[in-house]
């Protein structure tokens, strides 16, 4: 950890302002970003990043580390070996979390729609504000939780499915997970939330019928609290050696969903002001 540390503060004096998008206010008594400017940018609290920085705090989750590779613009190799500081060691047996340099280009060209980026048993690992607009903020959720564990367990807030979609939205997901189990048996973390999922009788079910395939589609209407239904189309792609999953979210044909898009693309997380 102190190694982390001292890496970090490295990178975060390499770092101009001007190249984040902040503005310089007033003479700073050293190069790069401040510590302040490097919590709001990668999202967590300035006290994390001074524990983080003076070899004080817990392990950060991969999750994190991305947040903090992409707020200082790590290169690949860079980012490769914040994972490997933070006890998240390259193992060709174990599930991939690096986001590559040209999957976050992709992201940020596709600022338009809602983008989401997960690892191959579908823990979140970034998403663009659409995205935090649209489903809601995942900031405050419990880190390395996978989609499939919130959503046999408590639901996922704001999506509404029909029996048939939840159906196979499920099998699909129940699939691909599969596939994921046949890739890296060796992982622990793979094994764990198999073993959490098989608590629950209707992954049981699905997980008996063995069935093994990629997720690939689904059509979702999510329930906005502000603006009311948004019907998407999502399709997800897979990367290329790090199995990431990245999901775009796009309008349905023949809805309004491209409009209200739109509207959550200005509006952000904020909520609209009451009606009079």
């Amino acid at each position: 950890m102190d190694d982390l540390g001292a890496a970090l503060r490295d990178w975060r004096d390499r770092l101009d302002p001007a190249d984040a998008g902040l503005t310089r206010n007033g003479r700073r008594r050293a190069p790069g970003l401040r510590r302040e400017e490097l919590a709001v940018l990668a999202g967590i609290s300035i006290d994390y990043v001074v524990r983080l920085e003076q070899g004080r705090a817990s392990t950060p989750s991969a999750q994190v580390c991305g947040a903090l590779a992409r707020a200082l613009q790590l290169a690949d190799e860079e980012s490769a070996h914040l994972l490997r500081l933070a006890g998240h060691a390259a193992d060709p047996g174990r599930v991939p979390r690096l986001i590559p340099a040209s999957v976050r280009r992709i992201g940020e060209r596709l600022a338009g729609h809602p983008l989401a980026v997960y690892d191959a048993t579908w823990c979140l690992l970034h998403w663009n504000p659409l995205f935090a607009a649209t489903f809601g903020d995942p900031t405050g959720e419990r880190e390395g939780t996978s989609l499939l564990l919130r959503h046999f367990t408590d639901g996922l807030p704001r999506i509404r499915f029909t029996p048939a979609q939840r159906e196979a939205f499920e099998e699909s997901l129940v699939s691909d997970l599969r596939s994921t189990t046949s890739r890296y048996p060796r992982d622990p973390d793979v094994a764990s939330l198999v073993a959490e999922l098989l608590t629950g009788p209707r992954f049981a079910e699905l997980w008996d019928r063995r069935t093994v395939a990629g997720h690939e589609s689904a059509h979702k209407v999510v329930e906005h609290p502000e603006i009311g239904d948004v019907e998407l189309d999502s399709d997800t792609l897979t990367t290329q050696g790090s199995n990431l999953r990245v999901v775009v979210y796009t309008p349905r044909p023949g809805s309004d969903a491209a409009g209200k898009l739109e509207l959550l693309a200005a509006l952000g997380t904020q909520r609209m002001a009451p009606r009079v």
